[in-house]
């Protein structure tokens, strides 16, 4: 059993976050939690995160030490469902040369 108090691995990654621009894209949100992004994270195609290269704009801090995403809590679907040590994180883990999650 782990320890509730435990630090996610995500805080000390962000690999997904900055694995590919086509990556935070919008899929099933509704409009009404899409409304609650703030329009500058938006892409200009409205289809998804606004990226700076590949890299997310609602993350903040550097990759593999300690990161943060600005909107956790209205951050869209496709950044819920990546979950550490999932096929996506494993993926996004190697872009980065970091080892897999077990």
């Amino acid at each position: 059993m782990s320890d509730q108090t435990e630090i996610s691995p995500c805080q000390s990654c962000g690999a997904c976050c900055a694995y590919s621009a086509n990556w935070p894209r919008f899929t099933i949100e509704e409009d009404a939690a899409l409304d609650l992004i703030p329009a500058e994270l938006v892409n200009d195609r409205l289809s998804g995160m606004r990226c700076e290269g590949d890299r997310c704009c609602a993350l903040e801090g550097k990759i593999a030490q300690a990161v943060a995403c600005r909107i956790y809590t209205i951050r869209p679907d496709v950044c819920r469902t990546c979950m550490p040590g999932d096929a996506e994180c494993a993926m996004a883990r190697r872009r980065f040369g970091l080892p897999e999650i077990v």
